[in-house]
């Protein structure tokens, strides 16, 4: 089996200026967070900075970059991940760019992506990757969109796209949620069949089985280990026993928050209160706004209430590092925890970023600079 790993770095563009006692003052960061308190001027300078961070990383030996599609909230502003990715698409020569993803039951005209990502696939020369999912919780509120219809709309949104992508057009679509009399687009993807597609989750059984049906990459987010592991263990017994094939490395993903320093004491000090911003502020929500009713089928919700999982704004730092949430360390440390990924797990991509959270960038450009020179080589 393959100890090596595809480096992937990730950006959420967060919006960090959020006040010290903001758990006493809004319940959530979230649907209700006031957007007064957003200032266009910061956000300006964070746009470009954020762009020259997944730019950097590129031309410092990530694989790929990695944008995605959140509304409403301090955690993650990019609305439209497509608009991120057209600005990379010229100032990233080589590196892949991953949309993961588009909220596909969140658009009202999913042929609209398919187009976007066409275009942005023939300006590319053919290096997007193409995530699709359905959007947290959250966002059903957000955009007003009946969460008990998330999984169908995915579900159709995405047979749409695949056809419109490799079918002869024009021919007419009829479901129950999309209707058109003309599928047609142009232009058509570079990529054939089609762009790659990623499936992100939190390891609800059906987007494994479905990840697992169609050979996509599943990229598990913000989750403890063991609960990694039990998602690929689905994942590859699905994959023999039901599809026929066995599941690779490179169609097991993993997003987890990384930092590296001199020693494990460097950067366990330098990285917590930012990582703490990510999981007690950034991730801070209601159960209520987290789980509408409908947005996840009774045997997940037997899952997750099952599980006993805590809350993110719940755990400590070292609870995150112990049960392995985020990745905290030396070179020698950060290796030896990615290896357990490779060797044990048979998992191949890393999706990560030297960014968390409200991390400065002079922490920013050091957490990088060490992970490109010290850790990533050891798994090319």
């Amino acid at each position: 089996m393959s100890k090596k790993m595809q480096f992937y770095y990730f950006h959420l563009m967060p919006y960090p200026y959020l006040s010290e006692n903001f758990h006493q003052e809004y319940e959530s960061t979230w649907v209700t967070l006031p957007n007064s308190l957003y200032d266009p001027e910061k956000g300006h300078e964070l746009y470009n900075r954020y762009i020259d961070e997944l730019v950097k990383a590129a031309e410092m030996g990530w694989d790929g970059v990695c944008v995605n599609e959140h509304h409403q909230n301090a955690y993650g502003t990019m609305p439209s991940p497509n608009i991120i990715a057209a600005m990379l698409v010229h100032r990233i020569k080589t590196a892949k760019i991953a949309i993961v993803g588009n909220a596909l039951p969140l658009h009202d005209d999913p042929l609209r992506v398919a187009e976007e990502i066409a275009m942005l696939d023939v300006i590319s020369g053919g290096r997007i990757i193409s995530g699709f999912v359905r959007g947290t919780g959250m966002e059903y509120f957000s955009y007003n969109i009946n969460p008990a219809h998330s999984r169908e709309r995915f579900y159709e949104a995405h047979d749409l796209i695949i056809r419109a992508w490799t079918e002869n057009g024009p021919f007419r679509f009829e479901g129950k949620h999309y209707n058109y009399r003309y599928v047609n687009p142009w232009p058509r993807p570079l990529q054939k069949p089609h762009p790659p597609i990623w499936l992100p989750g939190t390891g609800s059984l059906e987007t494994i089985e479905f990840a697992a049906e169609k050979r996509y990459p599943f990229m598990m987010v913000f989750s403890p280990q063991k609960y990694q592991r039990k998602a690929y263990e689905m994942y590859r017994r699905l994959a023999e026993e039901k599809f026929g094939y066995e599941a690779q490395p490179s169609q097991l993903a993993f997003a987890i928050p990384t930092f590296v320093a001199e020693t494990d004491a460097i950067a366990r000090k330098e990285a917590e209160q930012h990582i703490l911003w990510l999981f007690h502020k950034g991730l801070h929500t209601t159960l209520q706004f987290s789980f509408p009713p409908g947005y996840v089928s009774e045997k997940s919700l037997a899952s997750i209430l099952g599980s006993g999982l805590k809350q993110f704004y719940q755990l400590s730092f070292q609870e995150l590092i112990d049960e392995g949430y985020i990745i905290v360390g030396s070179p020698a440390t950060v290796i030896e925890k990615l290896s357990v990924y490779t060797e044990e797990m048979k998992a191949g991509i890393l999706i990560g970023g030297a960014h968390c959270g409200d991390m400065p960038k002079e922490l920013v450009d050091k957490n990088m600079e060490m992970f490109a020179k010290e850790v990533i080589p050891h798994f090319r």
